[in-house]
């Protein structure tokens, strides 16, 4: 029987010209601008530092893979949108990953999908075959660190916004509980964040509340950041899930601020009872949202399931009628009110929390959902991994991207419009020749950012 190669593939001609389509372009990467990520990783010095935090007990004589390589190749592959270990039984034969993962000889391929796996399985104990594990506490000592470093002077005042998110679960892994509120099975992971860089990224499972285990990982993070800068202010924000009394005694009782939302109730709702008549009053004249603002000290009962408020705190109320109903909001600080008069309070600081969502957003983009491992301690490790890739794109946007039109641009704008730029490879004896497509179209863009680098 005779065997036909198709060499070829017409399409309707485009006026009088034929259309041609060959697989004959030779070594061709969509990747083309992923080299910008190499040279911000060079900057920050991240992935060798990462690769620190793992333990390798394999025999080092006999390895291919070095962690590092591992590690670069992994997190590099889900900054450019390659969420599954499946994508590098073909990733591993590119050129532009073998340059990412700093191998030498490009000819040869770089870790497959099983040695990845073997790589997020490791469970720091005696095995024939996962014999790699990562060092949890110097993985989050990193996050920190990194922040410290961005800063080339210790700032007056910081805040750490506080949040948690549900990553559904569609299997049988360990921690799977159903969240009501959420209504799925998911794990509830908290996020520590100040501005746009994360400091914790912590698993956890869904049957417990929105603020366990925040405390400790508070109370780490503040540690650290003031061995560096003693004298900084710290303000922690978060919603009504982390108002919880140890937290804000701890906060009280260390030197740490905090505005936490209060969740409503009969008794808060009666002591604004006038400015939220005067509201609705004002919503009635206008037939426009209406806002009045006050602050009172309060504490909450103790009953027996909860402890209740150890001390009185100030409370800060907005009174709103809105589209014909009441909506009424409170939240809790420490700050004074000479500083921080109840509006500002809540409309110019705690309402900026909402930003914290978008960077949690975000974290999606770079697949911190991918947690279908079986066990919490490997996905655990996924979400380190999406954690670092986006300390990598961070670092782009804050270094590279800073007073161009991309400086606010989420991670997944950043990937489309800076790093995916289709490009031809070729590799010879004393170069690695990149040959991007002279269509793109934001090649001064480019051009800045590379400049941005390499200062």
């Amino acid at each position: 029987m005779t065997e036909c190669t198709q060499s070829g593939f017409g399409f309707e001609a485009s006026g009088s010209r034929e259309i041609v389509a060959r697989f004959d372009g030779g070594t061709i990467s969509s990747d083309g601008g992923a080299f910008l990520l190499r040279q911000t990783d060079k900057r920050l010095n991240l992935l060798p530092r990462l690769a620190e935090c793992f333990l390798d007990d394999r025999n080092q004589d006999l390895i291919e893979h070095s962690v590092l390589e591992m590690v670069s190749q992994r997190i590099y592959g889900l900054a450019l949108g390659y969420e599954d270990l499946n994508d590098h039984e073909q990733l591993r034969t590119d050129p532009v990953f073998g340059i990412l993962a700093g191998r030498e000889e490009l000819d040869e391929p770089l870790a497959g999908k099983s040695t990845l796996n073997r790589m997020e399985l490791g469970a720091g104990t005696k095995d024939r075959y996962k014999k790699i594990t990562f060092w949890k506490d110097g993985l989050d000592e990193l996050l920190v660190k990194v922040f410290l470093e961005s800063h080339e002077n210790p700032p007056a005042e910081i805040i750490l916004d506080v949040d948690t998110t549900d990553l559904p679960l569609h299997g049988k892994q360990e921690g799977r509980f159903f969240h009501g509120y959420y209504d799925n099975y998911c794990y509830l992971p908290l996020y520590i964040f100040c501005g746009d860089q994360v400091l914790c990224a912590r698993l956890r499972e869904a049957n417990h509340d929105a603020a366990f285990g925040s405390l400790q990982e508070i109370q780490r993070i503040v540690a650290q950041i003031r061995m560096a800068w003693p004298a900084v202010k710290i303000i922690l924000r978060g919603d009504s899930g982390f108002c919880r009394n140890a937290l804000m005694s701890w906060c009280e009782n260390h030197g740490v601020d905090f505005v936490l939302g209060l969740a409503r109730n009969q008794r808060l709702r009666k002591i604004i009872g006038a400015e939220m008549h005067e509201a609705t009053e004002q919503w009635s004249q206008t037939g426009k949202p209406a806002r009045v603002f006050s602050e009172f000290d309060y504490q909450t009962k103790k009953t027996a399931k909860k402890g209740g408020w150890d001390r009185q705190r100030r409370v800060a109320a907005k009174a709103e009628h809105i589209d014909g109903k009441e909506n009424p909001r409170f939240v809790v600080t420490s700050l004074r009110s000479e500083e921080w008069p109840a509006q500002a309070l809540y409309e110019k600081l705690y309402c900026a929390r909402g930003d914290m969502e978008n960077r949690i957003k975000e974290q999606f983009s770079l697949f911190a959902d991918r947690v279908s491992t079986e066990t919490m301690r490997a996905n655990q490790m996924r979400l380190y991994l999406s954690t670092m890739a986006y300390v990598l794109m961070s670092g782009l946007r804050r270094l590279g991207l800073k007073a161009t039109e991309l400086a606010g641009a989420q991670v997944s704008t950043i990937r489309t419009k800076l790093l995916k730029i289709g490009a031809q490879i070729r590799v010879t004896v004393r170069k690695v020749w990149v040959s991007m497509a002279s269509s793109y179209p934001w090649q001064d863009l480019y051009q800045q950012v590379w400049t941005n680098l390499r200062c």
